[in-house]
């Protein structure tokens, strides 16, 4: 068999569509620093209907939405709340307590979806000796839980008991559209149950370069002070918002096609002796693999796959994280599934 690249280390490795490239060429643009870029100004207004909020704030990327979230809610010193393996705790480079001068602990939760009465146990109480807890933090689709996305009667939930315990709630959604495809629901229905969240449009939708950052309209002003605290303020930005235009007028519905790539693969390496797959009530376009019955480890795992053409992110000690998208097709997935009956032959 003709050794073929299947490269599934990442859906940001998603490439502009041609419509998007023609937008970005033509795109209608301005000083966005001054206000003054009508694409950026489209893009915004586009996302914050999407998802249901008053406004949104373009920013270069993912963590810096989070951050700047951070930053807004917050006073320095003051605590949030995360899910122990959370991308904003594990990921981005303690940005929590390096940049926002916030502590954190963590909350254990199966497939990342935290439950009201784990929220209930983790809240101290008013006390002088510890900080003030005052967010929690959520990832809908969890990277690190094989893009495990919560359900809406999920979501209810913890936001009633974010109420109760007087927290705001941020979504880190980068893979915000996966989880609504998934679920068979809009943006907008999740954007309903949270005080704000980000998604990117650098991932599955296939825009080069961006985030959104959405909120009510004080909380997107507040935000906005900090992005420029952050550095992330851009000028002629319209140029790759208009990717981003491209990407929520046409990119949503086909995240679909990805998810069921992603199952096939599931369930042609479960039939192969000696490998695991960690496969989520609600699953998306992330799979988490396991060899440890064979005794791999993650290097050799990337290692062998490597040798075979098949790219992909080490989850030690004896894992890898598979990903789907866009530019992965039905035969790459029984490529992946041939090669691999004849490694672990």
């Amino acid at each position: 068999m003709e050794m073929r690249k299947v490269d599934l280390r990442s859906d940001t490795l998603t490439l502009p569509t041609e419509n998007m490239r023609k937008a970005m060429a033509e795109a209608d643009v301005g000083d966005d620093v001054y206000g003054e870029d009508p694409t950026v100004r489209k893009l915004e207004e586009l996302a914050a209907e999407t998802v249901g909020m008053e406004a949104a704030l373009f920013v270069p990327s993912g963590a810096m939405a989070n951050t700047c979230a951070l930053l807004t809610h917050s006073e320095h010193g003051e605590e949030v709340l995360f899910e122990e393996r959370a991308h904003m705790f594990v990921w981005e480079c303690g940005a929590f307590a390096n940049v926002a001068g916030l502590a954190a602990r963590t909350i254990k939760a199966k497939y990342g979806v935290i439950q009201p009465e784990q929220l209930r146990r983790a809240i101290r109480g008013d006390n002088v000796h510890f900080a003030k807890t005052t967010l929690l933090c959520i990832e809908n689709t969890h990277n690190n839980y094989s893009g495990s996305a919560w359900s809406l009667t999920q979501l209810k939930s913890l936001s009633l008991e974010c109420k109760k315990q007087g927290l705001k709630l941020h979504m880190d959604g980068a893979r915000l559209f996966n989880a609504a495809v998934a679920n068979g629901i809009t943006a907008k229905d999740f954007g309903e149950h949270v005080d704000s969240l980000m998604f990117c449009i650098s991932k599955g939708l296939s825009a080069p370069v961006g985030s959104l950052l959405c909120g009510d309209q004080s909380f997107i002003e507040e935000a906005y002070r900090m992005r420029k605290r952050l550095g992330g303020a851009m000028r002629q930005s319209g140029i790759i918002a208009a990717a981003g235009v491209v990407a929520l007028n046409q990119m949503v519905d086909r995240l679909a096609d990805d998810h069921a790539k992603a199952d096939r693969l599931v369930k042609g390496l479960i039939e192969l002796d000696g490998i695991a797959v960690e496969k989520p009530p609600i699953s998306t376009n992330i799979l988490k693999v396991d060899f440890s019955e064979l005794g791999w480890t993650s290097e050799k795992i990337v290692c062998a796959w490597k040798n075979n053409g098949i790219l992909c992110n080490p989850r030690p000690p004896y894992g890898a994280r598979l990903v789907t998208h866009r530019h992965i097709q039905d035969d790459d997935v029984d490529y992946v599934l041939a090669r691999t009956k004849e490694m672990v032959q």
